[in-house]
């Protein structure tokens, strides 16, 4: 129950509605179409038009689909459907209006507009922030008339409690630096690293402190590539001597 499940759990959701959805503007499914109900009225000089992408459908079917088996009345399934629903949100906050020109030479006299998903690349790295900024729960246990009930609550009260928007996790995270069978981290021993760089991928971070080892290897490489008319590249191929730093 770590903020790296809960990652895992909001991607793949989203991936389950964003992929529903798009199949269904496509028109690639039958059982659904494009959105009809279009939120608010046309703006000054467009119009609707396209196919609004129905990420409501989308939705309902990654409910159905990713929150089939969390139905325990415990912390780990309480969790789960709060990141699973936080998944499916992300893709609602980030559509967007998708416009197309009309007119002669392209002058733009007319817009038709719709509604699109943005590229699952956005919802990634809007989910990673959320991974960032994830808040940590505590259980609690109430008993119902259908027995004991885990429910989460945050651990700390002098933050802002995390809406549906955000993800939240309960345990801590073990140390990824290190093999551990249990938990699936294959460690980070002779992983390739950036010297250069003072984020996640240098070789500071990366290698837990460790240090890092360099060697040089030699790489075949196209080069001094030229066109001829017509219509074909001849290049020749150069041997390039690289540095490369891995973790001790």
């Amino acid at each position: 129950a770590t903020r790296e499940s809960a990652f895992v759990h909001a991607i793949a959701s989203a991936g389950v509605a964003f992929a529903v959805t798009r199949s269904c503007a496509e028109g690639s499914v039958n059982i659904c179409g494009c959105d009809t109900r279009h939120k608010g009225s046309p703006g000054e000089g467009w119009k609707w038009g396209g196919c609004s992408e129905d990420v409501e459908f989308g939705s309902t079917v990654s409910r159905e689909f990713a929150d089939a088996r969390e139905n325990r009345p415990d912390a780990r399934s309480a969790m789960n459907r709060h990141n699973n629903e936080a998944g499916r949100t992300s893709i609602i906050e980030l559509m967007h209006l998708k416009c197309k020109c009309h007119g002669l030479s392209g002058s733009c006299e007319v817009k038709t507009c719709w509604w699109s998903q943005p590229d699952f690349r956005v919802i990634g790295d809007y989910l990673k922030d959320k991974y960032d900024s994830a808040s940590e729960m505590v259980v609690e246990k109430h008993r119902e008339s259908r027995g004991w009930v885990e429910t989460l609550r945050p651990k700390y009260n002098f933050f802002k409690a995390p809406t549906e928007k955000d993800l939240v996790y309960y345990e801590n995270s073990p140390n990824f630096c290190e093999p551990n069978p249990e938990t699936g981290s294959f460690g980070t021993r002779d992983r390739i690293c950036n010297v250069t760089s003072h984020g996640i991928d240098g070789c500071d971070l990366l290698c837990c402190g460790r240090g890092h080892n360099t060697r040089t290897e030699k790489r075949k490489e196209k080069c001094h590539c030229i066109f001829h008319w017509c219509c074909y590249v001849r290049c020749q191929e150069c041997i390039r001597v690289y540095d490369v730093h891995t973790c001790k």
